[in-house]
């Protein structure tokens, strides 16, 4: 009996694709494999997944481009999964799109963990009031964020850490608490999701985001939204 998710698991190593495809699918998913980046692009294409394990290191063109390429197409949630634990290698790919990453070698309880979190985070509905920012409104009801009245392009967790500030409005919130209710669990959290995600948030909603008006950081503290 699956668990209503297909997994996109792209990585070029032979031994950890079987091992991680074998443990994900003893979860219940359905996975689809992908040795390249350029492999990856067209199985996606094919056939939409749910949920994109994306290794960092790959032949042609690397996980980092594909994650760009990928999030240009969709807004699936993206793990990156890297060897590399160096904060700029880190920050690069959550910058290209990732929404969360794990590091080789991983714990396959924690891999299922981000994996069921992504999930989640993807199906959950938002708050029900709708938010405006200035010449910004969020929809939470339709998924939707205007600026303008158009479109702005956000992903999943972009979407819902919006919502979730605007939910507690001028209220301090800590990145441990952001990460409990936006990415679903803390243990396995790392603040540097949080900081890219509000830089990235920053350039989507905010005039000036080296100055910004909505979206604030509280040193020491955290971040709180300014209506």
């Amino acid at each position: 009996m699956t668990k209503s998710g297909r997994i996109l698991l792209v990585e070029d190593d032979e031994r950890i694709r079987a091992s991680t495809r074998l443990a994900l699918e003893e979860e219940g998913y359905d996975v689809d494999e992908a040795t390249s980046g350029e492999d990856a692009l067209d199985r996606f294409a094919e056939r939409r997944s749910d949920v994109v394990l994306l290794d960092l290191m790959l032949p042609g063109i690397d996980g980092l481009e594909c994650c760009r390429r990928l999030r240009h197409l969709s807004t699936v949630p993206i793990i990156m999964v890297t060897a590399r634990t160096d904060t700029g290698d880190v920050v690069a790919g959550l910058e290209a799109g990732a929404d969360d990453y794990v590091t080789k070698p991983f714990v396959v309880t924690e891999l299922t963990a981000r994996v069921a979190a992504a999930l989640r985070r993807a199906r959950a509905s938002g708050e029900r009031s709708s938010l405006v920012l200035g010449d910004v409104e969020v929809r939470p009801d339709e998924g939707v964020v205007l600026r303008h009245g158009q479109d702005v392009h956000c992903t999943r967790t972009e979407f819902r850490l919006l919502c979730e500030l605007g939910a507690h409005a001028g209220k301090v919130l800590s990145r441990e608490q952001l990460l409990d209710q936006v990415w679903g669990y803390d243990y396995f959290g790392d603040g540097r999701l949080v900081d890219v995600h509000i830089r990235r948030l920053r350039t989507k909603v905010e005039d000036d985001p080296a100055n910004p008006r909505h979206i604030l950081t509280v040193r020491g503290m955290g971040y709180k939204l300014a209506l």
